[in-house]
């Protein structure tokens, strides 16, 4: 499986950005994906994670309300739709595909694939 991840850019601060991550490879369904971030001088964060069937969702509090992550089955794509954008969410978002337990969705070992970051830049 091969990840690449675009829509990043610069935004004002309210404003949204939509990220997306375009897999190869027919095992993708098969795996939950994620979006991490890393900002300057900071560790790596998780986002937002997907279950592989799409029924389940999960996302770090500080995002909660603001953004939304979705997967395209029939594309092989999964999206992050971010509203509300803040400074603080100014950081290279990645997404990563894997079979991690509930517990750890944030381990970012459980992931198997990833893709290049794409950065998001948010101005105040």
């Amino acid at each position: 499986v091969q990840l690449q991840a675009s829509g990043g850019g610069l935004v004002q601060e309210g404003g949204s950005l939509r990220l997306s991550c375009a897999a190869s490879g027919r095992a993708f369904s098969t795996y939950s994906v994620a979006w991490f971030r890393q900002a300057p001088g900071k560790e790596r964060e998780l986002v937002a994670h997907i279950r592989q069937s799409s029924s389940t969702t999960y996302y770090v509090d500080s995002v909660k309300g603001r953004f939304t992550i979705s997967r395209d089955s029939s594309k092989n794509a999964v999206y992050l739709q971010m509203t509300s954008l803040k400074p603080e969410d100014t950081a290279t978002y990645y997404c990563a595909a894997g079979r991690p337990i509930y517990s750890a969705y944030g381990d970012s070992s459980m992931y198997y694939y990833w893709g290049k970051g794409t950065l998001v830049t948010v101005s105040s």
